[in-house]
């Protein structure tokens, strides 16, 4: 009865019941981490002289679940289990935490003892952190801001708070912290920091591990993050260059909702998990999740047939190529930016709006407006005048606000005599209707 009793008691994986520390720093699912590892070539773990770092440890999920591949691939060079252990945690794993107390969780669920030189641990080490590392870091403030993550002295604080002067991104001595080479450095490092500005604005860093790491010329790099850089922004611009022009990106898991990776967390633009290889390059296998399904995979280059846009949707990728072989012109190549002709958004002082009176005035132009329109002398113009006698065809610019009404979401034709604010996207001209 009691074996019967043990099999029917749901017994979950603590790692997997704890409540996210915040958006910006998330807890790794034991199932991530271990489809992450499922990319790696399983021969790692079989070997005794490979070695792991996690440079942004919060639970140790990473190396916990790195263990247990290692005491299962290693049995045959290790046959006794206390050797094999002790091999695996003092030559092959390695973390630097985030903070003080993650330090400690990680240890705990690693060692099973928060100070691996107590008799508690199951490998003893010499010091009280092991090989899990934390040390208090500083900012570097250069004209108000850190010379190494870019944030302001919001985080000039006293000894009693967390600077989150993370270490592995705040150093010029990288090689140094460990003083060794690693095959595979894998984690899921804290995204942004907040900067002060308005509206809760933030700095993403999860871009500077990345690129940290890259440095330290792993044979494999292996993060999740947030999937915002598909598109660049706010301080991403270069780094998103840099990733889809890399053909050292072998593997992209990509969920487009980040609650399907991490249940209850909302990260706009969705997540993914990445495979880098560095002794073998190639085009890129995208999976992309909805719920707990793949939806889809293919493989295929980061930037399509010269595009500087990630297509996201590997169902987009047969359309897209369908459409560059009829080698028409691109829309790139007529739609023109914002305020076309000089007028903005807010513009209502039009020359006359009484359309009963039009028939008095010679050589008007009709302008379209923000939830308007009017008549302007066509002297009124001083911008966009070679268009106003073309055909054309204008573009609500944004849409999605809630207020708008559904007719004035629909393209407008712009006829000869005609022009709009930059309320909406000029599209042309073309020669006739």
């Amino acid at each position: 009865m009691s074996d019967n009793l043990f099999n029917k008691v749901y017994n979950p994986d603590v790692l997997s019941c704890l409540a996210n520390l915040s958006n910006d720093e998330v807890f790794t699912p034991p199932e991530i981490v271990n489809q992450m590892l499922d990319m790696l070539p399983q021969d790692l773990f079989r070997n005794p002289d490979t070695t792991f770092l996690d440079p942004a440890c919060k639970t140790g999920v990473f190396l916990r679940e790195i263990a247990k591949r290692l005491i299962k691939g290693l049995e045959p060079q290790f046959p006794d289990l206390q050797e094999r252990i002790g091999h695996i945690f003092h030559k092959q794993l390695f973390g630097i935490a985030i903070t003080e107390l993650t330090s400690l969780l990680s240890r705990r669920g690693i060692y099973c003892s928060k100070y691996p030189n107590s008799d508690f641990s199951v490998s003893k080490f010499d010091t009280a952190q092991g090989n899990i590392r934390f040390k208090r870091i500083d900012h570097t403030w250069v004209n108000g801001r850190c010379k190494y993550c870019g944030i302001n002295k919001t985080y000039d604080r006293g000894e009693e708070l967390e600077t989150h002067a993370y270490e592995f991104i705040h150093t010029d001595n990288l090689e140094k912290l460990f003083n060794m080479k690693f095959d595979v450095i894998i984690g899921n490092p804290p995204y942004q920091l907040s900067d002060g500005g308005a509206q809760a604005s933030a700095m993403p860093i999860y871009n500077k591990f990345v690129e940290q790491a890259k440095k330290l010329k792993p044979r494999y790099l292996s993060m999740i993050i947030p999937a915002r850089w598909y598109a660049g922004g706010k301080g991403l611009d270069s780094f998103r260059s840099e990733m889809l022009t890399d053909d050292h990106l072998r593997i992209i898991h990509d969920f487009t909702d980040a609650s399907d990776c991490f249940s209850g967390v909302e990260i706009k633009g969705g997540v993914c998990y990445f495979l880098w290889d560095r002794d073998n390059k190639g085009n890129c296998e995208i999976h992309t999740h909805k719920g707990n399904e793949i939806t889809s995979i293919m493989e295929r280059p980061l930037l399509e047939n010269n595009c500087d846009t990630f297509i996201r949707y590997n169902e987009a990728i047969s359309i897209l190529r369908k459409v560059l072989n009829v080698k028409e012109k691109s829309f790139s190549d007529t739609v023109f930016s914002a305020k076309t002709f000089g007028y903005r958004t807010y513009f209502t002082d039009f020359d006359i709006k009484d359309e009963s009176i039009i028939k008095y005035h010679k050589d008007l132009i009709l302008l379209y407006a923000n939830h308007s329109k009017g008549y302007m002398h066509r002297k009124s113009f001083e911008s966009g005048r070679e268009y106003l006698d073309c055909w054309k065809v204008y573009i609500p610019e944004a849409v999605g606000s809630g207020n708008m009404e559904t007719d004035e979401l629909k393209p407008i034709l712009g006829t000869p005599k005609s022009a709009c604010t930059e309320t909406y996207i000029m599209n042309g001209p073309y020669k006739n209707e």
